[in-house]
């Protein structure tokens, strides 16, 4: 019997896929070249059927490339996928001469790179999102050393930022019902406060937590963001504190403040993609909805960069102050107690602290990114708390010190606006007074 042209077409695919060693059934594609000519395939079909079982046999083969080869298959399609300049010339033309819709949409096609339409096909393979993904993980590495590569970050990010848009994530509360293979990954994926092990974990998820993630519909089993919350009596200064409280079985009306104490972002290929602020506006109103006696949002937030830039500036300025061999070299785990460190000297490492998170800027906003992150948000500077996290990584990245951020939900908007369009820094009294510097003038 015949086969039609559609169905040929498949198993030639299918054929070229699996053209591999006899004796090593399992090795990959034969070449980042094979590759490509699937890629040039893909991008040649019309027909959905077709497409399908391509973009699925060119996902497989990416997933078999080794390093040296992912770089080899990046360089092809940059060299081979990107725009076609006498295609643009030829739209220009086109557009000067007659300027009607059907000319600029066109112009508009002629100046995007054909991998874009390539990374548009592959998306339709059951795995085509989360190949991307990873595709943009392996890429990421390879721009600094690679110039030109930047063009297909450039690419993958536009497309992502339409993918990975708040409308096709689902908001999921993660608790102890829920299934164990992604519980795991959360512990995987945490960034910020590490889980020791399932008892850890099911503290976090008790009737006294919150944790939710942002999943999208074409990657059901992989968190994309996740945020812990802790439902507590006023604002928490210490994480170690935080995370050892016995658990509370019931929230009652002294249950005043959520305190966001980690956020993770759980795939490196969505880097740039921001999501934390909408998953954070998300949570507050879930948590307003489930517990309206709770009137305080904040966070207990790390202040990760901290350490590295005292250590500089001390350096720089007073290299012979006692203040700085102590900081060059504190790096033991717990309390950093006043037989370490003076009244005097805590004092001024906080007010230093202050200085960093509120007037140290790169490119107009501060330095520190976790700072940017939630001012850029909405929230202001709270107030900054000493032995806050005397973990190793604590210590290590602030000397201890945490900050609170808080999200005053009557002036997130105002605070955002403010923030986005003059740079603009908001800082609660409590924080003022705590520094008492003439530069520094409270917000409220």
């Amino acid at each position: 019997m015949k086969l039609p042209q559609w169905a040929n077409s498949v198993v030639l695919a299918g054929r070229r896929l699996l053209q591999r060693d006899p004796y090593t059934a399992k090795k990959k594609v034969n070449s980042e070249e094979d590759l490509l000519n699937l890629c040039r395939e893909l991008l040649s079909t019309k027909g959905e059927a077709v497409g399908i079982t391509l973009a699925a046999a060119v996902e497989e083969a990416y997933q078999q490339l080794i390093e040296d080869e992912k770089i080899a298959f990046f360089k092809h399609l940059f060299e081979h996928f990107s725009i076609d300049t006498e295609k643009v010339s030829k739209a220009i033309d086109e557009f000067q001469s007659s300027q009607e819709s059907g000319a600029v949409y066109r112009l508009h096609k002629a100046t995007e790179a054909s991998r874009l339409e390539l990374f548009r096909r592959i998306n339709m393979a059951p795995k085509g999102t989360k190949t991307l993904v990873e595709m943009r993980e392996d890429l990421l590495p390879l721009l600094k050393e690679n110039e030109q590569l930047k063009d297909i970050d450039l690419d993958l990010t536009h497309l992502m930022r339409s993918w990975f848009n708040r409308g096709f994530l689902k908001l999921v509360e993660i608790n102890w019902q829920t299934p164990a293979h992604i519980l795991e990954k959360l512990m995987e994926y945490e960034a910020v406060h590490s889980m020791n092990g399932w008892e850890d974990l099911r503290r976090r998820l008790a009737a006294d937590r919150r944790c939710y993630a942002f999943f999208h519909p074409a990657m059901q089993d992989e968190p994309i963001i996740f945020v812990q919350v802790a439902l507590s009596c006023g604002l928490s200064s210490s994480i170690q504190e935080l995370l050892e409280t016995p658990e509370r079985e019931e929230l009652d009306n002294s249950t005043d403040t959520a305190i966001f104490y980690s956020i993770s972002d759980c795939q490196k290929g969505l880097k740039g993609i921001s999501l934390g602020n909408f998953l954070i506006k998300q949570v507050v109103m879930e948590i307003r909805k489930e517990a309206p006696q709770i009137n305080q949002f904040a966070t207990l937030s790390p202040i990760p960069g901290f350490r590295n830039w005292l250590r500089k500036k001390l350096e720089e300025e007073e290299p012979n102050n006692g203040l700085t061999e102590l900081i060059k070299f504190p790096l033991v785990k717990g309390p950093i107690s006043q037989a370490i460190y003076s009244e005097e000297q805590k004092t001024k490492v906080l007010k230093l602290c202050a200085e960093y998170l509120y007037l140290v800027k790169k490119n107009e906003e501060p330095i520190d990114p976790v700072a940017r992150f939630h001012l850029r948000n909405g929230a202001s500077i709270r107030r900054l708390n000493w032995n806050g996290d005397t973990s190793f990584k604590g210590v290590e990245q602030s000397l201890g010190i945490m900050v609170n951020y808080h999200y005053d939900l009557t002036r997130v908007e105002e605070r955002h606006e403010a923030f986005v369009n003059q740079k603009k820094v908001s800082i609660d009294k409590e924080f003022s007074k705590q520094i008492s510097d003439t530069e520094i003038q409270s917000t409220t």
